[in-house]
């Protein structure tokens, strides 16, 4: 194990930890080449409010990551203020007469002061995770709405059914307009993952610079729900690539067929 008191390398502190910047880069890149290829679809829409969202991240994990003296000072001014009122209130429920029934009176002022140390021990918790909670009602609200924007990304891949490119499907009066070539569909599909992909580092980030508990199942809940509906895209993306060199495909190429390896 290394030791704590070493500094890291700059390559190891460079590496180990996901880069707001880089992502954000990522991003911008994706909209672009979602941009220059489809220009008119509403997947670009989605791509620049997932931007919008993004930068608002970046702003959110730069604060959650430094401390809020503000809340910090302001607990420890109460808790000092309950500790001293604590400490008086003890004080006055120990002072009994030495009578007959001084011991009962004693007994109950002991009790009374129990109950009084837990009561301060329960103000105190709570007043020490004030900043905190804080922090994770601004986490849980951001990712809220990472989860709402893969939902979204979800519902613009729904209708892109590879089937119609092999001649394999009969449309209805119904039927959504399908216009995409093959090679267009597995574009649009590409993007809907790498969409649902910087999704789930953005939600990643929370985690980075938040050590708490429900944040972290939050940001999983994100992660896993992004992995899935990356994987409905993917299984589409493998009708794809698994064309057979007779099939009727409508579009600017043929996919080449996958030829099992001997081995």
């Amino acid at each position: 194990m290394w030791p704590f008191w070493q500094p890291l390398s700059p390559r190891s502190e460079h590496y180990n930890e996901l880069n707001t910047g880089r992502i954000l880069g990522t991003l911008d890149r994706l909209i672009a080449r979602i941009d220059e290829r489809f220009p008119q679809a509403n997947l670009l829409q989605v791509g620049r409010e997932l931007r919008q969202v993004a930068h608002d991240v970046a702003l959110l994990c730069h604060w959650l990551r430094r401390p809020l003296w503000s809340v910090r000072i302001l607990a420890i001014l109460v808790g000092i203020g309950m500790i001293g009122i604590a400490g008086w209130a003890i004080q006055l429920s120990l002072r009994v007469e030495l009578q007959v029934n001084g011991i009962s009176d004693l007994l109950q002022g002991i009790e009374s002061a129990i109950n009084e140390l837990i009561f301060l021990a329960i103000a105190l918790f709570f007043l020490a995770t004030t900043e905190v909670r804080i922090k994770r009602q601004a986490a849980l609200k951001a990712l809220h709405q990472l989860r709402s924007i893969a939902h979204v990304v979800d519902m613009h891949q729904l209708t892109k059914d590879p089937a119609y490119l092999f001649g394999l499907h009969q449309p209805t009066a119904s039927s959504p307009e399908r216009i995409l070539s093959a090679y267009e569909l597995a574009r649009y599909l590409d993007y809907c993952s790498e969409l649902l992909s910087i999704t789930s580092k953005l939600a990643a980030l929370h985690a980075q610079y938040l050590n708490d508990p429900v944040v972290l199942n939050a940001v999983n809940d994100v992660e896993t729900l992004a992995h899935s509906l990356s994987n409905k895209v993917w299984q589409k993306i493998m009708i794809l690539d698994m064309a057979r060199p007779g099939d009727s495909v409508q579009g600017d190429f043929t996919v080449a067929p996958i030829v099992p390896n001997p081995a």
